[in-house]
């Protein structure tokens, strides 16, 4: 496979990575804000009211923005994140929660790594 192939798959990869990430990022908030909503009084009242659930993801989508202009320290921040939900959602004793959250969110972190490493290739040779 020659060079010009290997950057554009990176790429590639590297906008699908963003998307993903952005999707599951603002998916999750939205679920957070809503789900409680209801028990803090419904309407946008009860939205207003469970901002705090959804700050984590609030954080998290600030870091997927940040890998968006700097791929290496978005991708450090977005493992960490990833590290840091396992203690938050208690992920460790909850498998599902592990898998659809923690897991993901690591792997993204990885997939920046590896596309900023790609692209520091590219400008060395």
């Amino acid at each position: 496979m020659n060079e010009v192939k290997k950057i554009k798959i990176a790429k590639y990869i590297c906008y699908l990575t963003r998307l993903f990430l952005l999707v599951f990022t603002i998916l999750w908030m939205l679920f957070a804000l809503l789900s409680g909503a209801e028990r803090m009084g419904g309407g946008i009242r009860g939205i207003i009211y469970n901002v705090p659930n959804a700050l984590p993801w609030f954080i998290l989508l600030i870091f997927v923005l940040l890998a968006f202009r700097w791929e290496f320290i978005g991708g450090i921040v977005i493992i960490l994140m990833g590290f840091f939900t396992l203690f938050f959602f208690n992920a460790t004793e909850n498998h599902f929660i592990l898998w659809i959250i923690s897991i993901p969110i690591i792997i993204f972190g990885i997939i920046f790594l590896i596309s900023w490493h790609l692209s520091r290739i590219k400008l060395h040779h």
